[in-house]
C-alpha cells in the first residue's frame, strides 16, 4: 500500500509548475510534520506551570509525544529543543527525552535564537532529515520565563559598546525597541491599544469556540504542592476592551509612553513540541501526515527596532519560492509588541483576518523559545479548521533579526 502512495506521488511531479504547485507537490522526500502538540500556556510566575521547571516541561511535553504519536520512541534519532534564558537547557532536553521513553541511542541539543528559538528547532531537525543525517526527529520549544528572563549580567567588552552603534544597541531593553518602532514609524498608543483589544477578541472568541482544544495536550502538573491538570490557556483576560486597555500606564516610561502591559505580550511558561520525518517513513510507519514543512530563513536588520524583523524576513523567504501574500493563508505573526504588529501587518499588506486569527501574544502569552513551535500548532490548527493550505510563521528576534517558516496543510 505504502508503495503504491509513494507511486501515486512521484506521478504528480510534472515539469513546469508554477511556484505554488511545486511546494503543495508530494514527494516521498519531503520533510512532514506528523504531531504538532503544546501545553496550555500559563501565567509566569503566578500561573499552573510557576512550579515546572524548564526540565519538568521538556519532559511532559516529550511525554505527551511518545503518548500521541504512538510510534516506537526508538525510531527517533534527535531532539532539538529551543531555548532562551536558561544555559543548562541542553542538559535538561538529554535528561528528559530519557526519562519521557526515549532510548540512549537518541541525542538531544539545544538551540537559541531568541523569539525564534522554537522555529529554529524546528528548521535544525528539517535540516537534519532533508540531509539524511536521521530520518526522524522531534523539535522542542519550551520556557519557563516564571525562573527568569534573559538579560545580560554586564555590559558588553569595551571594543564592542565602542565599535558602532548597531552593536552598542545589542544592548536595549526590548521595550525600548518597541517604543523605538512606535515612534520612528508613528505607531500611535491608540493604534496599539486598539490592536492588542482585537487579539484579546479573538483569542476570547477562539477559546470559548474549543478552537485551542485540538492543538492542546492537557499535563498534569504539582501546583503548590497538589496534583493539577491544565487544559487552558491562562493569559486570556475575557472582556478586555481598547477603553480599559487605553486606561493602563505605559510600561516603559523611560523610552516612551506608547506601550504597556496591555498592548505587549504577556510572560508566560510553556512548550511545543512537532515531530518530523521524511514522507516515505511516514507512509511506511502509517503515521497521519498533517503538513509538509516548506522551508524558513532568518534576516538581520538593525537592533533598535528590531520588531519590524518580519518584514525584512517575510519577503526573504516568499521570494526564495516565488510566492506572494495572495499565495498565503493563515499568517501567525509573533505579537512582541502591538507596535511591531501593527508595523508589519501594514508593512507587508497582511489582510487581517488571514493574521492571527485565533489572537496573539499579546492575549495568549510570548513563552520566549516555545513560540516558534506553538505557532506552527496553533496555525496548523486554524488551516485544518478553515481548510486552508498555506501557513506562513514569523516573529521578530532580539538583537535585530527576523525569522520566517512556510508549510502547507495536508489536513483537507
Amino acid at each position: 500500500m505504502a508503495a503504491q502512495r509513494l507511486s501515486s506521488i512521484v506521478s504528480q511531479l510534472t515539469p513546469g509548475q508554477t511556484p505554488l504547485a511545486k511546494i503543495t507537490s508530494q514527494n516521498p522526500d519531503d520533510v512532514v510534520i506528523t504531531l504538532a502538540i503544546r501545553t496550555p500556556l500559563a501565567k509566569g510566575g503566578k500561573g499552573g506551570l510557576k512550579d515546572t521547571p524548564l526540565d519538568g516541561l521538556v519532559f511532559k511535553i516529550l511525554e505527551q509525544v511518545v503518548r500521541k504519536s504512538r510510534i516506537d520512541p526508538q525510531m527517533v534519532e534527535d531532539i532539538c529543543l529551543g531555548n532562551v534564558s536558561d544555559a543548562k537547557a541542553a542538559y535538561y532536553v538529554r535528561a528528559a527525552c530519557l526519562a519521557a521513553g526515549f532510548p540512549s541511542t537518541t541525542a538531544a541539543s539545544s538551540v537559541n535564537r531568541f523569539c525564534s528559538s522554537g522555529l529554529k528547532a524546528v528548521q535544525d531537525i528539517a535540516n537534519q532529515i532533508m540531509t539524511g543525517s536521521i530520518e526522524i526527529g522531534v523539535a522542542v520549544g519550551a520556557e519557563h520565563m516564571t525562573t527568569g528572563g534573559d538579560r545580560l549580567t554586564r555590559p558588553f567588552v569595551d571594543e564592542i559598546v565602542n565599535s558602532n552603534q548597531d552593536a552598542k544597541d545589542c544592548l536595549m531593553p526590548m521595550g525600548q525597541t518597541s517604543e523605538n518602532v512606535g515612534k520612528d514609524f508613528n505607531i500611535s498608543r491608540e493604534q496599539q491599544d486598539r490592536y492588542a483589544a482585537e487579539s484579546y477578541r479573538r483569542a476570547e472568541a477562539a477559546q470559548k469556540a474549543g478552537w485551542f482544544d485540538d492543538e492542546i495536550t492537557p499535563i498534569t502538573v504539582k501546583l503548590d504542592g497538589k496534583d493539577v491538570t491544565l487544559t487552558r490557556d491562562e493569559g486570556i483576560r475575557p472582556g478586555t476592551t481598547y477603553e480599559g486597555l487605553a486606561k493602563i500606564r505605559p510600561a516603559f516610561p523611560d523610552f516612551g509612553d506608547r506601550s504597556t502591559g496591555g498592548n505587549s505580550s504577556q510572560v508566560t511558561d510553556g512548550a511545543a513540541a512537532v515531530l518530523l520525518m521524511k514522507r516515505s517513513k511516514a507512509l511506511e510507519m502509517n503515521q497521519p501526515i498533517l503538513a509538509k514543512f516548506v522551508g524558513a530563513t532568518v534576516a538581520g536588520l538593525a537592533p533598535r527596532i528590531m520588531g519590524i524583523g518580519p518584514s525584512i524576513a517575510v519577503p526573504k523567504l516568499l521570494t526564495k519560492y516565488g510566492l506572494t501574500m495572495d499565495d498565503i493563508d493563515v499568517v501567525e505573526l509573533n505579537e512582541a509588541f502591538a507596535s511591531m504588529a501593527v508595523y508589519c501587518k501594514d508593512a507587508l499588506k497582511i489582510p487581517y483576518e488571514k493574521m492571527n486569527p485565533r489572537g496573539g501574544a499579546i492575549a495568549l502569552g510570548h513563552p520566549l523559545g516555545c513560540t516558534g513551535a506553538r505557532q506552527i500548532c496553533t496555525g496548523l490548527s486554524e488551516c485544518r479548521r478553515r481548510k486552508a493550505k498555506i501557513l506562513l510563521t514569523t516573529m521578530c528576534i532580539g538583537t535585530g533579526m527576523g525569522m520566517a517558516g512556510l508549510f502547507v496543510n495536508e489536513q483537507l
